[in-house]
């Protein structure tokens, strides 16, 4: 399993503040060992990788977590509860 967050640069260059929050909730819960990579969706660059993830999977939000398997489509999450209690939770046990 590859797990990619997507976190969201603003047009003034500062982080989105969900995506702090959902940082901050991966941390104290010990979660950021489960993230293999952390992709950044830059509005001041359409080019961004983030932001091209983002179309590919048509996701509006940020941020959101891609979780690939082998052999199976790319599962999207955009909401942390839902992606820890799914995902992480399995992950850790």
């Amino acid at each position: 399993m590859k797990i990619t967050l997507v976190k969201k640069v603003l047009a003034d260059g500062s982080p989105c503040a969900k995506c702090n929050d959902v940082q901050e909730k991966l941390e104290q819960n010990d979660q950021l060992q489960f993230i293999d990579r952390t992709v950044i969706a830059d509005v001041r660059d359409p080019q961004s990788e983030g932001l091209e993830l983002a179309r590919k999977y048509n996701v509006e939000r940020a941020p959101f977590f891609i979780v690939e398997e082998d052999g199976t489509e790319p599962v999207i999450f955009t909401v942390y509860f839902k992606f820890a209690k799914e995902v992480l939770q399995a992950k850790a046990s």
